[in-house]
């Protein structure tokens, strides 16, 4: 089984060394993804915003693995303030509603002050 290694060009991925996400077999393993738009290399302020830009930042990647967000199995969601969770549920029912991959959410710090939410997930390619 080949290990395929998926890399975003992030700077953290270079510096702490790991990967985006890891393809192994049918498997799909991704990090623990943040709200960074790549593109502009900024972050909203709001809680909202981020969870959306963390699921299309998860999107990119899995289809990079030739997965898609219908393969997600498993979802884990860090927050900072829990109390800002339900905030996130509309965005959250909009790429998870059919789907309903297991799910935890749990609270921690984050690698930056800006950080709100940070979403991993496990998907097996279907």
């Amino acid at each position: 089984m080949k290990r395929k290694l998926i890399s975003t060009g992030s700077t953290f991925e270079e510096k702490i060394g790991y990967s985006r996400a890891v393809v192994q077999g049918d498997w799909v393993f991704v990090s623990g993804t943040t709200g960074y738009n790549y593109d502009t290399m900024t972050i909203s302020d709001d809680i909202v915003e981020q969870a959306e830009q963390c699921l299309i930042n998860i999107k990119n990647t899995l289809e990079k693995a030739d997965a898609s967000l219908s393969d997600v199995v498993r979802v884990t969601y860090i927050l900072t303030n829990t109390h800002e969770f339900e905030k996130c549920w509309p965005i959250l029912k909009k790429y998870f509603g059919t789907i309903k991959p297991a799910a935890t959410m749990f609270s921690a710090e984050l690698a930056g002050s800006k950080m709100k939410i940070e979403i991993q997930v496990t998907a097996l390619k279907s």
